[in-house]
């Protein structure tokens, strides 16, 4: 790999990483990040902020101000070429800064900007390179991609589960499974969503905040769902069933997080883009596990998910895994 090359994987790494911190805040808008390097120095960041406005790019064009003529700009997101009443095009901002070189891990599936904005700053002569660490960076992107792609929000089904697959004892108590570690986690992905759901069930037998504890995170704690064919009570939404959270405004990653039902419906929809099975080294035995999800056969099973990592927390492990899709579904 060359030097250029080297480089352009480490500062594109760094945008993916302010990517990831706007996760879940930045809807309806894409949570992108963008650096800004002038001779090994970064002069400017920026992420997309809360509420979609300003973009990343303009948050640190205007951080790097007139350094900005001359350097190299890296953004997870191919920038947009469309007017908008919320504010400029950023590749049209990108070329009053005069950048020299412009690095770009995913084009923009807009229909308004998909190779518009590429083809506009390559024309005005600026270098543009594409698709470095392109995987990571839809990744990062994938609630806003897959809102694009499929229609609805991205859904993050999330288990705590015993060594033998019980998510509650038989009588129903499932406080606690996994220890502080493992809860503290679930709280942070908490605030990496849009909204969190549960059964009408779980809300009734266990009264859940659904909120994020966690100091200086708790502004974060994402709209509060309820899978029901009733009414919500005040300060909940409703859901009527799993196929109507595509009609959900302002909401591209879903949490779900209470219920087996609810699991196993979302699972029978096949609904769920990403699961988080958190397992906390304890038997239970005859507990309660998920019902049907809809397999007709264990050759159905397989081939379905992809392990994307995993961690120790404290005394429980943490493993995720993405939804194997195609190319026609998605």
């Amino acid at each position: 790999m060359s030097a250029s090359a080297i480089a352009d994987t480490r500062w594109m790494a760094a945008a993916v990483a302010l990517a990831e911190k706007a996760r879940g805040h930045s809807t309806p808008n894409p949570n992108v990040g963008c650096v800004i390097v002038r001779d090994d120095i970064v002069i400017g960041r920026g992420m997309t902020a809360d509420g979609g406005r300003p973009h990343a790019e303009a948050v640190a064009l205007g951080q790097a101000a007139d350094a900005a003529c001359g350097s190299t700009l890296y953004v997870t997101l191919e920038p947009c070429a469309h007017h908008s009443e919320r504010g400029p095009a950023c590749a049209e901002l990108i070329l009053a800064a005069q950048s020299a070189r412009v690095v770009i891990a995913v084009a923009d599936p807009d229909p308004r900007t998909n190779g518009v904005g590429i083809a506009r700053l390559r024309h005005a002569g600026i270098d543009v390179v594409t698709d470095v660490l392109a995987d990571e960076a839809r990744r990062a992107m994938a609630p806003w991609l897959t809102r694009r792609a499929l229609g609805r929000p991205m859904v993050t089904l999330k288990l705590a589960l015993s060594l033998d697959g019980a998510v509650a004892m038989a009588n129903g108590e499932s406080r606690w499974i996994t220890g502080e570690r493992a809860r503290a986690h679930g709280h942070l992905e908490r605030a990496r969503h849009d909204a969190i759901l549960v059964g009408r069930g779980t809300l009734e037998a266990d009264h859940p905040g659904l909120d994020v504890r966690i100091a200086g995170l708790e502004e974060r704690s994402p709209r509060r769902l309820v899978l029901t064919s009733g009414d919500a009570p005040e300060g909940w939404e409703a859901v009527r069933d799993p196929a109507s959270i595509a009609n959900l405004d302002h909401v591209d990653s879903l949490l779900v997080e209470g219920g087996i039902e609810t699991a196993a419906a979302f699972l029978r929809a096949d609904l769920v883009d990403r699961l988080l099975l958190y397992r906390a080294p304890i038997l239970i035995g005859g507990g309660r596990t998920l019902g049907d999800i809809g397999l007709a056969s264990l050759g159905d099973a397989h081939a379905r998910w992809r392990p994307t990592g995993s961690r120790v927390l404290g005394d429980d492990r943490l493993d995720a895994y993405e939804r194997v899709r195609s190319t026609q579904e998605v």
